[in-house]
């Protein structure tokens, strides 16, 4: 059963509501859920109305892309599940996420933060993406039926304080508070999130993602100029990344042609 909003929650998104509109309308706070993507989806299937969210302290089954456990310890992090239910921004939820992530803990902490394509967001570092430390990460799943997409269900998961990374993400994991030296709460971070995600949505609804592909272009200077491990052409390849399209592809140079990879493995080397 969802349990009372924290204080530092409450507090943040009554203060933001004018300019959140109808995202994180209503809330669910949980202390600790399975998956919040999953609780989610099952208020969306029972007709739960576009912006209603899902927050919990921590999950015993959070999840990632392709199938892999996000690491969701108690105390750690900000798990965060919205419902969103307009088609024509369907395509370009994961993109959008990402440049609210980047641009809310920006505006609720002052650290700056960059993207990773598919739907990383990582520390600005000045030497190579392998020193780019992943703070968030993405996952948008969508519900269709012969009509189109139904609902997309956008979780979003933050590191906000120090754990014990399990061994395989240790080196390549990172939080807010190690990043800025600093304690942080949680509160504005949510808040800010969902404001700078309501910014972009009245266009993204009209089917316009011009702003959101130009703000994601300029967060992520690893999406061109990049040497890059991908699967494409059957096998296994090496090239360099040349930006991504119109619809949020990620093209890669591979010798004399540019390839489109819209899923899978990309290794950025």
């Amino acid at each position: 059963m969802p349990e009372p909003l924290p204080a530092d929650l409450a507090a943040a998104l009554d203060a933001t509501r004018a300019r959140r509109g109808h995202l994180g309308e209503p809330v669910s706070y949980f202390g600790e859920a399975t998956s919040t993507n999953d609780i989610a989806a099952a208020l969306a299937a029972a007709g739960a109305p576009e912006g209603t969210t899902v927050i919990a302290g921590a999950q015993t089954a959070g999840r990632g892309r392709l199938g892999r456990t996000w690491f969701s310890p108690p105390g750690a992090g900000l798990y965060m599940s919205t419902i969103l239910r307009a088609q024509p921004a369907a395509p370009y939820i994961t993109l959008a996420a990402g440049v609210a992530v980047a641009d809310g803990v920006r505006a609720a902490t002052g650290l700056p933060l960059e993207l990773k394509w598919p739907n990383d967001v990582v520390t600005s570092r000045s030497q190579g993406p392998a020193r780019r430390r992943k703070i968030a990460g993405i996952l948008a799943e969508a519900s269709s039926s012969a009509d189109g997409v139904e609902y997309v269900v956008l979780g979003m998961g933050v590191n906000l304080t120090p754990a014990a990374y399990p061994r395989d993400i240790a080196d390549r994991a990172s939080c807010i508070e190690a990043e800025l030296g600093r304690p942080v709460e949680a509160g504005p971070i949510v808040a800010e999130i969902l404001c700078a995600l309501a910014s972009d949505w009245p266009a993204l609804t009209a089917g316009d993602s011009s702003v959101v592909l130009r703000r994601w272009r300029a967060l992520a200077p690893t999406a061109s100029g990049t040497t890059v491990e991908c699967e494409a052409g059957g096998g296994r390849v090496h090239g360099v990344t040349a930006g991504i399209d119109s619809s949020g592809a990620l093209l890669v140079r591979i010798g004399d042609r540019v390839e489109r990879i819209v899923a899978g493995e990309v290794l950025w080397t």
